[in-house]
């Protein structure tokens, strides 16, 4: 391992940063990384990798075999937030783009999949470059659309298997606001099982000043705002853990007038079968009720748009990945985490072949800065507008993670 991280210089860590830099100038919506992912292909080819495109829309896999030896898929994804960056950095994004509905948004790396992109680039680097070392065959998977819990069933549903060879094991990482050089893992359920929900509630319009004429879907929504709070106040046991979040409710363009309709966005957090399908029933119950309830004119429009299963990092194979992580970094440097709620489809693709997935969390934070701002209750977490990690030694660390994890379960040479 020491020989393959002799590659890491100060010429290649200025080429990247550059490159890492570029990316988060230039930020790409789900299924519109083409910018990103075209970078990303001719980086590849000049590393005389093979590279196929558009897998799933915007989705790059690549290829390096080299002798005899187990299959090991790398996978990183790319797209960013509809966030306005507040982070003051020079290479901050000023980038706008048209969403899903066709609203013009800002967009922002507010979780660093512009990092996660360029460390898998820096591996696939340091892999090529040190091919003596070790033996096997390495696919680099870039993935869009995670934020949408889409991109990893499409890149699937295209046929990524057909393109690539199956894997041994899908090693993916993610960074967050631990300090650099810190490694957080857990074995087993490791994040949650997330499903979005779209909702139209019909009322009929009518003058502010005349209600009794109208059916009001404000208040309808209001109402349903309020009453889906109880069913993880009281339809799920203590023992059990779950979220239900109403991240959009748009509705009328006048504060006298009473729209014809009002439209929810639901996002619901859970880490078993049980308690996702009993969520899901309790929504649909509750939405159908208070339309009811409130005279509605039509039944409301409910469509289940995003979802991504339980994400679970196999435990043997977490095992043997963070034995080879503290080899390098040390056992001090890893830490357990409890369950995370927040969501992942990176296991997708390797459940769809049977191979098992093993996933950490990378260190972003200022090492310096950090217990500071820990203690002070001023630590940014992912998706908020001023988000971003310290880009230069989170970037070689990051590096040096997935290289490691890689030879862990490549063949040596």
């Amino acid at each position: 391992m020491d020989h393959v991280m002799a590659q890491w210089d100060e010429e290649r860590a200025t080429r990247l940063g550059e490159f890492y830099r570029d990316l988060h100038r230039n930020p790409e919506l789900s299924f519109q990384e083409h910018r990103t992912a075209d970078r990303v292909a001719a980086a590849l080819k000049e590393l005389g990798w093979d590279v196929q495109t558009g897998i799933g829309g915007t989705g790059v896999a690549a290829v390096l075999r080299n002798g005899d030896g187990p299959a090991v898929m790398l996978r990183a994804d790319m797209d960013a937030l509809p966030v306005r960056e507040e982070t003051g950095l020079p290479y901050a994004s000023a980038v706008t783009a048209a969403d899903p509905h066709g609203r013009e948004v800002p967009v922002m790396h507010a979780c660093g999949h512009d990092l996660h992109t360029t460390c898998l680039l820096g591996a696939a680097e340091l892999l090529t470059a040190s091919k003596e070392s070790w033996s096997g065959t390495i696919v680099a998977v870039f993935q869009p659309a995670e934020e949408t819990a889409s991109g990893a069933a499409a890149m699937v549903r295209d046929g990524l298997f057909d393109l690539v060879p199956v894997p041994v094991v899908v090693l993916a990482q993610h960074v967050c606001p631990l300090r650099v050089g810190m490694v957080g893992h857990r074995s087993g359920p490791l994040m949650a099982a997330s499903d979005s929900l779209d909702i139209v509630l019909h009322g009929r319009g009518g003058h502010g000043s005349s209600p009794e004429s109208a059916v009001d879907p404000v208040l309808m929504a209001a109402s349903i705002v309020v009453r889906l709070q109880g069913i993880v106040a009281r339809e799920v046991a203590m023992r059990d853990q779950a979220v239900v979040t109403v991240g959009r409710l748009q509705a009328g363009t006048k504060d006298n007038i009473i729209p014809g309709t009002a439209e929810l966005g639901i996002n619901l957090r859970s880490y078993t079968p049980e308690i996702r399908e009993r969520l899901k029933a309790a929504v649909e119950r509750i939405i159908r009720a208070e339309a009811a309830a409130s005279g509605a004119p039509r039944e409301p429009e409910l469509a289940w748009t995003h979802s991504a299963p339980v994400l679970v990092s196999d435990p043997s194979g977490t095992q043997r990945t963070m034995d080879a992580l503290a080899a390098q970094i040390g056992r001090d440097k890893l830490t357990e985490l409890p369950p995370v709620a927040a969501s992942e489809d990176a296991g997708v693709i390797g459940d769809a072949v049977g191979a098992p997935t093993v996933y950490w969390f990378l260190g972003g934070a200022d090492p310096r800065a950090f217990a500071d701002d820990f203690a002070a209750g001023r630590v940014v977490m992912n998706h908020h507008p001023q988000y971003a990690p310290a880009a230069d030694p989170a970037l070689a660390s990051g590096v040096a993670m997935m290289t490691t994890a890689a030879l862990a379960w490549l063949a040596a040479a």
